[in-house]
C-alpha cells in the first residue's frame, strides 16, 4: 500500500486523532493548541490538494474500497479543507476561551465531513454524516448560553431526524441491490422502493443544507451561535455535504426521471423565494444572513434538478461560491459582533468609517451574494439560468416559472443587502458604534482572502473555477451556453464606469460647505437625526398576504421541528391522562389488557 494511497486515510483520521488530543490540551497552553490547528489544517489541505490531482483514489485498494476519491468527492474535499484553515485563523483572534475543545471539535468536523465526502460505503457515509451532527450541536452550544443550547438541540433533533430516514434509505437499497458499495449502484426509479429510497436520501441532504422545509435550525442557529461556528458549519461545510449527497444520489445512485427532476426544481423554487422573503423583514444581523444561507440553496437543487450539463455544472459552482461568499459574510459579522457585542441591526450604523477592512470585504461578498457582475456569485447563477432556458427548448412547460423565482429571488437578495449595508455600515453611527477600531489580522485575513477569491472566481470564472475544478466534477471538458458572457469585457466596462463615476462625482462636490445645527423645537436631534434602517421593508407587512404569511412564520407555523414537537405534544397529554397515577385506573388498565389476551388466545 502505497503512500499516496493512504492520503485518504490520512486526511480523514489525522484530524480527527489530533482534535482528540487537543480535547485535553489545559487552556494554559492554547499557544500550543493553536499550533497544532494550524499546522494540522495545513497539511490537510495540501493534502487534499494532492487528492484532488491524482484522483481517482482508493482507501484500502481493495475491491470494494471503503474510502473512494472521485471528481465529485474530490472537488468537496478540498472545498472543506479550504474553509476549516480559514475558520481556524479566524478563531484564533475569535475565541477567547474553551479553546481545546472548540478547537478539538472544529478538527473532528473536518475529518468528519471528509470522511463523509470520501466514503464509498453507505454505512461509513451514515457514521461521519451522524458524527457531524453530534459536532454541530457541540459546537454552537460550546460558550454555554441557554439559547445557543436550544438552538443546537433543535439543530441536533432535526438533522439526526432526518438521519434516520437515510438509514432507513440505506436498507432498502441495500435489499434492492444487495451492496452498500456507492461505486456498485445505480438504481432506476420505477417502483415505490426506489422512490421512497430516493425521497429518504433527499431529505438527509435537505436538512443538511437548509432547505424548506426541513431549513429552521439554520437561522435559530446563526443567530445564536459564534459567528465561526456558522461559517464553518451552516455556511460552508454543511452546504457543501448536502448538495454533494444530493448530487451523488442524483447523478450516481439513482437514474433520475422527469418527476423525480420536477420535485427538485419545485423545491429549490419554493426555497429560493420564501427564505429571501423572510430575509427581508429581519431585525438580527446573523439571523438574516441565515435566511439568506438558506435561500440560496434553492439556486443550488435548481441546477440539479435541471438534469443539463450546465444547469449542474452551475449548481456544483454556487455550492462552491456560496460557501465562499457566505463564509465571508459571517465571519464580517463576526467581527462586527465581537467590536459591538451586539447583532441588532437597530444599534448598530456607520461601522464603515471604524471597520473600513470588513465593510469593503462584506460589500464585496453582498455583491456576489446577490448576483451582480463581475463577482462569483454573477456567474453560477448566469449558468443555473442557463439550465433553466435549456429545459425550455427540451419542451419542459414550467420553465419560465423556475426562471421567475430564480431571477426574482436575485432582485430580493439585492433589496435585502441594501437594508444591511446601510443599516451597519452606512448611515449614522450609533453608541454601540463609537470607538471601535477594526478587527485583527487574524480575523480580518480570512475575510480578505474570501473576498479576493469571490472577485477571482467571477473575473477569471472560466480560466479558474470552472475548468480546474467543476468540469472534471461533472467529467466534461466544455460546456455549450445558449448566451455569451466575457468577465474581461465586462470588467473594464465596469471598471470604467466606476472610475467615470467617481470622477464625475468628485468634480461635482461642493468646494465649500456650511453646516448648520436642527431646530426640532427643544429635543435632543440625534435621537431624531439617525434611522437605523433595521426596518427598511417592514411596509410590506401592510400587504394582507404578505402579512399574513410573516405573522405565521413569527409563531412558527412554518417551522417542522414546532409544528412535530407540538403533535407529539398532543399525543403524549393523551396517555398522561391515562396514566394518571391513581392506583384504580392502572387495575383497569391490567384488567382490560388481560381480557385482550384471552381473547386473542380464544380466537386462535
Amino acid at each position: 500500500m502505497n503512500l499516496l494511497a493512504n492520503f485518504l486515510a490520512y486526511v480523514v483520521f489525522i484530524p480527527i486523532v489530533i482534535g482528540i488530543l487537543c480535547l485535553f490540551i489545559s487552556e494554559k497552553l492554547k499557544i500550543l493548541t493553536k499550533t497544532l490547528v494550524f499546522i494540522t489544517t495545513l497539511i490537510i489541505l495540501a493534502a487534499s490538494a494532492r487528492i484532488f490531482i491524482f484522483k481517482p483514489m482508493y482507501w484500502p485498494p481493495v475491491q470494494t474500497p471503503a474510502f473512494m476519491a472521485d471528481n465529485l468527492s474530490a472537488l468537496a474535499g478540498i472545498g472543506i479543507s479550504f474553509f476549516a484553515f480559514l475558520t481556524a485563523l479566524y478563531s484564533f483572534g475569535f475565541i477567547e476561551k474553551n479553546n481545546g475543545r472548540y478547537f478539538g471539535y472544529v478538527l473532528m468536523a473536518l475529518g468528519s465531513s471528509l470522511g463523509a465526502v470520501f466514503a464509498n460505503n453507505l454505512i461509513v457515509l451514515v457514521a461521519f454524516w451522524g458524527f457531524l451532527a453530534a459536532l454541530l450541536y457541540l459546537l454552537v452550544s460550546i460558550q454555554g448560553r441557554q439559547r445557543a443550547a436550544a438552538s443546537a438541540k433543535k439543530a441536533l433533533i432535526m438533522i439526526g431526524g432526518t438521519d434516520a430516514l437515510m438509514i432507513f434509505a440505506i436498507g432498502l437499497i441495500w435489499k434492492m441491490t444487495g451492496t452498500f458499495a456507492m461505486d456498485a449502484i445505480r438504481i432506476n426509479l420505477n417502483g415505490v422502493f426506489p422512490y421512497a429510497a430516493f425521497i429518504f436520501m433527499a431529505i438527509a441532504s435537505f436538512a443538511k443544507a437548509g432547505a424548506v422545509p426541513f431549513h429552521s435550525w439554520l437561522p435559530d442557529v446563526a443567530e445564536d451561535g459564534p459567528a465561526s461556528v456558522t461559517a464553518y458549519l451552516p455556511a460552508s461545510l454543511d452546504k457543501l455535504l448536502g448538495i454533494y449527497l444530493l448530487a451523488r444520489v442524483s447523478l450516481n445512485l439513482f437514474v433520475m426521471n422527469n418527476v423525480s427532476n420536477l420535485a427538485l426544481l419545485s423545491v429549490g423554487a419554493i426555497t429560493i423565494i420564501f427564505a429571501v422573503g423572510i430575509a427581508l423583514v429581519q431585525h438580527d444581523f446573523k439571523r438574516l444572513l441565515g435566511y439568506h444561507a438558506v435561500s440560496q440553496v434553492g439556486y443550488m437543487i435548481i441546477g440539479i434538478g435541471t438534469a443539463n450539463p450546465v444547469g449542474i455544472a452551475g449548481g456544483l459552482f454556487h455550492m462552491l461560491n456560496n460557501a465562499i461568499y457566505k463564509s465571508c459574510l459571517f465571519l464580517s459579522a463576526g467581527a462586527v459582533e465581537k467590536r459591538t457585542h451586539t447583532s441588532d441591526l437597530a444599534k448598530l450604523g456607520g461601522l464603515a468609517k471604524y471597520m473600513p477592512i470588513t465593510f469593503v470585504s462584506f460589500l464585496i461578498a453582498s455583491l456576489s451574494i446577490s448576483g451582480i457582475p463581475p463577482l462569483n456569485g454573477f456567474v453560477s447563477k448566469w449558468m443555473i439560468y442557463q439550465g433553466i432556458i435549456e429545459l425550455g427548448n427540451n419542451k419542459n412547460p414550467l420553465w419560465i416559472l423556475w426562471l421567475v423565482c430564480a431571477m426574482f429571488g436575485s432582485a430580493l437578495t439585492i433589496a435585502s443587502f441594501m437594508k444591511l449595508l446601510h443599516a451597519v455600515f452606512l448611515g449614522r453611527p450609533s453608541d454601540a458604534s463609537l470607538k471601535l477600531k477594526e478587527a485583527g489580522i487574524s480575523m480580518t485575513a480570512p475575510i480578505i482572502i474570501l473576498a479576493s477569491v469571490c472577485i477571482i472566481f467571477g473575473v477569471f470564472a472560466f480560466a479558474v473555477p470552472l475548468r480546474l475544478l467543476i468540469m472534471p466534477a461533472i467529467g466534461r471538458e466544455a460546456l455549450t451556453y445558449i448566451g455569451i458572457w466575457s468577465p474581461g469585457i465586462a470588467t473594464s466596462l465596469i471598471s470604467v464606469g466606476i472610475i467615470l463615476g467617481g470622477l464625475i462625482y468628485m468634480a461635482l462636490i461642493p468646494k465649500r460647505e456650511r453646516l448648520v445645527g436642527l431646530f426640532v423645537g427643544g429635543e435632543d436631534p440625534e435621537a431624531l437625526e439617525r434611522v437605523s434602517g433595521a426596518e427598511f421593508y417592514d411596509t410590506v407587512k401592510d400587504v394582507k398576504i404578505l402579512g399574513s404569511m410573516y405573522e405565521k412564520e413569527a409563531r412558527h407555523a412554518f417551522d417542522i421541528y414546532d409544528i412535530s414537537r407540538k403533535s407529539l405534544e398532543v399525543f403524549t397529554k393523551f396517555f398522561q391522562r391515562l396514566h394518571n397515577g391513581v392506583l384504580p385506573t392502572y387495575l383497569v388498565w391490567y384488567l382490560l389488557g388481560m381480557i385482550a389476551m384471552f381473547i386473542i388466545l380464544f380466537l386462535k
